[in-house]
């Protein structure tokens, strides 16, 4: 698999992160500059010829929040309803459930050896661009003193740039057996989602539909199945976090309609 980096020249965080990109040997791996902003570079994957021949996109850039928690954070992209930050609404952009799982990893065990005391974390499927190849956000949050850090730069660049052994990842015996999957429930920031990800070696985590964005309805599950690269096989729901009984009840009519298998993340192991 074929992997780019892209990052927007507007974007502090994402400089400091393709700075430190720029220290290791990554000649089948291009850095490539945005000139917007990255949620807002629609169809990038069309207009960019060094993209033509890569299989996966990378962006790397800064998150915000309101309370601007120190965070590296991990998501796809895409928008479950309005498109209210770039991208087209009810549209997801295509990921790999397996490429999330693997940078998930990393980004935690590269956070941990570097002694991070702030959050690792995934988040839900938001915002754009929209565009054709898979892709992902990599992020450093949350505000300008996080986005400046030269340390958190410097673990997303590492964990970025162990992309160069994902195949070998994902050729071994143990990960050829995960099974592929919608997660559905829960808050943006996904505690038992993140559990999942990073301690299962059963499961692997495309988009995340939070609680938020319920009820949930058929079109937007299966354009979550749709947009995941591998075969979807199941669907994960965090039962708690999908609101009163009519609520949950909603999303088990919708997930059993897909013939997939489905699970509350209280009956796995984390």
């Amino acid at each position: 698999m074929k992997f780019a980096i892209l990052y927007s020249k507007k974007d502090i965080a994402g400089i400091n992160i393709a700075d430190n990109l720029k220290k290791f040997f990554l000649p089948h791996m291009p850095l490539i500059e945005l000139s917007k902003e990255s949620i807002y570079s629609e169809n990038i994957d069309e207009k960019e010829e060094q993209l033509k021949n890569i299989d996966f996109i990378v962006f790397a850039t800064r998150h915000a929040s309101k309370n601007g928690k120190r965070s590296l954070s991990l998501h796809a992209p895409g928008n479950w309803r309005n498109a209210d930050f770039g991208g087209i609404a009810n549209k997801l952009c295509s990921t790999s459930a397996l490429v999330l799982k693997f940078l998930f990893k990393k980004l935690s065990e590269n956070a941990k050896q570097a002694g991070w005391k702030h959050e690792v974390t995934l988040e839900c499927t938001h915002h754009g661009p929209l565009i054709k190849k898979p892709c992902c956000f990599i992020e450093v949050g949350s505000n300008e003193e996080g986005w400046k850090d030269k340390e958190a730069a410097e673990i997303v660049a590492k964990t970025i740039q162990e992309l160069q052994n994902f195949e070998k990842w994902k050729q071994e015996n143990k990960n050829k057996k995960i099974k592929i999957c919608i997660a559905i429930g829960g808050p943006h920031y996904c505690p038992n989602f993140n559990k999942i990800q990073l301690n299962s070696e059963e499961y692997a985590i495309s988009h995340i539909i939070p609680e938020y964005q319920l009820p949930i309805n058929d079109s937007m599950l299966h354009e979550a199945i749709e947009k995941t690269q591998e075969h979807t096989t199941s669907v994960l729901i965090d039962w708690k976090g999908c609101g009163n009984s009519e609520a949950r009840q909603k999303v088990i009519d919708v997930c059993k309609k897909t013939g997939l298998e489905v699970l509350r993340t209280d009956q796995i192991e984390k």
